[in-house]
C-alpha cells in the first residue's frame, strides 16, 4: 500500500515507525523545511525502508504518487485544507490531533471523504493504550453500572523554548493552547467513554504564566452528559517542573477505574463488585514508554489499513475526531462567554477567540 506522510516535524517519527512495522510503501515525505525532510528520510532508512522521495509541496506529491494512505502531521492550522487537497486526490487518511481547528473545516473533511468513499482516521492513539482498552471493555460489558462521572487531568509542562521550536503553537489560527494541543486526546477519551453525547459544557480558562502566547495555559471545565452522567477536565501546562501525570478515571455505581502514567498507559485503580481481578488487570495492562505520545499509533495504522482493505469505518473515524474538536471548542465558547454552552456546537473555531487575552 503505497503510503506518504506530509509534515515531518516532531510527530513524525512515530507515524514512520508505525508505518515501516505495518508493512507500508512509504514513498514520499513531504515539508517545507529541506532539513526536516532530510532528517526524517534518514530515519526511514534507519528503519530499514527504501529511500523516499521528497517533496516541499503536497499537492505536487499528490499529483506524481498516486498515493492510496497518507498521514498529514502538518502544524495544527493547516490540517484542514491539507486533508481536503488529499480527499480530492483520492487518498485516505490519518490525521494528526485536533482534526481541524473550526467545525466548518471538519465538516468539510467528513463530507468529501463520505462523497469519495474514502477513509479518513483521526489519530487519538491513545485509545488503543491497552489500560484505555481494559476500560473500555469493562464498560461495553456493563461492569460500572451505573455511569456517575468521570475525570480527565492533564497536568503538564511547557516552558519558552517548546513554543519557540514552532511559532503556530500557543496561536488561535494554528493551534489554540492547552486544551487543544496537549491535552485533547484525554479530553477525546473521556468523552468516549462518558457516552459521546453531551447537553451542556461550563468552563474556565486563563493564561497564567505564557504570556508570551495568545492562547490558554489552564483550563477548567465541567460537563453534564444527556445520559446523566458528569465530566471534569483539568488541563494544563503551568506544572512546575516537568509533566507530573496524565490520568482518566471513571466512576459507577459497581465499579471504579483509573488510568494514569505518563500517557495514560498504566492502570492505578480497578475494583468492580462483580469480581476482583485487578491485580491481574494492572499487572497485563501497563505499557512501558519513555514519551508522552505512547505506543498507540502501530495498532492504529493496522486498524486503518484494515477498515481500508475490508472497506469499514476506522476505530477512530473522523467523527470521533470532530467529538473531540467540539467538545474543546465548547469549552473556548463557554469560558469566552461566561455562560454554559449547549451541545451541539454551531460552528465555532479558534479564530473566533482571537483576543481572549
Amino acid at each position: 500500500m503505497r503510503f506518504g506522510l506530509i509534515g515531518c516535524g516532531r510527530i513524525a517519527k512515530n507515524h514512520l515507525k508505525a508505518a515501516v512495522a505495518n508493512g507500508l510503501d512509504v514513498v514520499a515525505l513531504c515539508d517545507s523545511s529541506a532539513e526536516a525532510l532530510a532528517d526524517k528520510a534518514a530515519f526511514l532508512l534507519e528503519l530499514g525502508a527504501a529511500e523516499p522521495r521528497l517533496y516541499s509541496d503536497h499537492n505536487e506529491m499528490l499529483a506524481h504518487e498516486q498515493l492510496v494512505l497518507v498521514s498529514i502531521c502538518t502544524p495544527s492550522g493547516q490540517h484542514a485544507v491539507t486533508a481536503l487537497d488529499c480527499l480530492a486526490a483520492d487518498c485516505n487518511l490519518i490525521i494528526e490531533k485536533p482534526i481541524a481547528l473550526s467545525l466548518a473545516d471538519a465538516d468539510a473533511i467528513i463530507e468529501l471523504s463520505e462523497q469519495r468513499g474514502l477513509k479518513v482516521c483521526a489519530c487519538h492513539q491513545n485509545r488503543f493504550n491497552k489500560a484505555i482498552q481494559e476500560i473500555r471493555a469493562a464498560l461495553e460489558a456493563g461492569r460500572f453500572g451505573r455511569l456517575l462521572y468521570g475525570t480527565a487531568h492533564i497536568r503538564w509542562s511547557r516552558n519558552r523554548n517548546y513554543y519557540q521550536q514552532a511559532p503556530w503553537r500557543g496561536t488561535w489560527a494554528g493551534d489554540g493552547g492547552a486544551l487543544m494541543n496537549q491535552c485533547i486526546h484525554d479530553i477525546d477519551l473521556l468523552r468516549w467513554m462518558m457516552g459521546d453525547e453531551i447537553d451542556e459544557v461550563f468552563a474556565y480558562t486563563d493564561r497564567q504564566l505564557h504570556d508570551y502566547l495568545e492562547a490558554e495555559d489552564l483550563g477548567l471545565a465541567l460537563i453534564r452528559f444527556k445520559n446523566g452522567s458528569y465530566g471534569v477536565i483539568e488541563g494544563t501546562t503551568n506544572i512546575y517542573p516537568a509533566n507530573l501525570e496524565e490520568t482518566l478515571c471513571l466512576f459507577g455505581s459497581t465499579g471504579t477505574a483509573k488510568a494514569g502514567g505518563s500517557s495514560v498507559n498504566r492502570i492505578e485503580h480497578w475494583l468492580f463488585a462483580d469480581d476482583s481481578d485487578g491485580n491481574a488487570v494492572i499487572e497485563n495492562a501497563n505499557e512501558k514508554h519513555d514519551n508522552v505520545y505512547g505506543l498507540g499509533h502501530t495498532p492504529l495504522y493496522a486498524d486503518v489499513i484494515e477498515a481500508i482493505t475490508q472497506d469499514r469505518l476506522p476505530y477512530i473515524d473522523a467523527r470521533a475526531g470532530r467529538n473531540a474538536l467540539e467538545l474543546v471548542l465548547a469549552i473556548y465558547k463557554s469560558s469566552r462567554d461566561g455562560v454554559p454552552v449547549k451541545l451541539p456546537l454551531k460552528d465555532f473555531s479558534t479564530a473566533d477567540m482571537i483576543g481572549r487575552f
